[in-house]
């Protein structure tokens, strides 16, 4: 699960820690959660990768899929999350990502429709359905990190985790058999 925001009070530690909940509780998921936050990446692309650039990359080698939780900033995502994308190529390939986005009147739907393409460049699939919150902040119990009405979060965060588990597996098998690299 990776973290799209590092702005200070930021809301994703909340939106995140109920995606993270909701994963842990479906069969056949273990989460790793990367925190642009808590990595020590460079300001910059740097001529050769350091030693946190390939611990990132390391991390997205070793994972069968990413569920991405973002805000919207500006009718986008965070450039901490475009950093952290771009710091990866080949470990990205042939994996499935979900997104779980929230933001004011669009809910976040702005920014993931903007990763979808970059995603798409990198031979990510993309899994069609998300979790979107609209208006955060009238959605969440700020003192509990409890969903007000999670009713339909749920049932979409349920739909997102089934899909995604596929597509993981489906492609974990495909890359064994025929690794994406040598394709082409």
């Amino acid at each position: 699960m990776i973290y799209g925001s590092t702005r200070e009070g930021r809301v994703c530690n909340t939106i995140a820690g109920w995606a993270g909940q909701s994963a842990r509780a479906w069969s056949g998921f273990e989460v790793d959660v990367i925190d642009p936050l808590e990595l020590d990446l460079p300001s910059r692309h740097e001529e050769e990768d350091g030693p946190a650039v390939r611990a990132l990359q390391q991390r997205l080698g070793d994972a069968d899929a990413f569920l991405v939780v973002t805000p919207e900033y500006n009718h986008s995502y965070p450039a901490a999350l475009k950093f952290l994308i771009d710091s990866a190529y080949q470990e990205w390939q042939a994996k499935p990502v979900a997104f779980v986005s929230y933001g004011g009147i669009s809910g976040g739907l702005r920014a993931v429709e903007h990763l979808r393409h970059v995603f798409a460049e990198l031979h990510v699939v993309g899994i069609r359905d998300a979790v979107s919150f609209l208006n955060v902040w009238q959605c969440m119990d700020e003192s509990t990190g409890e969903l007000r009405a999670p009713k339909a979060a749920e049932r979409s965060m349920a739909r997102v985790l089934s899909r995604l588990k596929w597509w993981a597996e489906a492609l974990r098998q495909a890359r064994r058999t025929s690794p994406y690299q040598e394709v082409a």
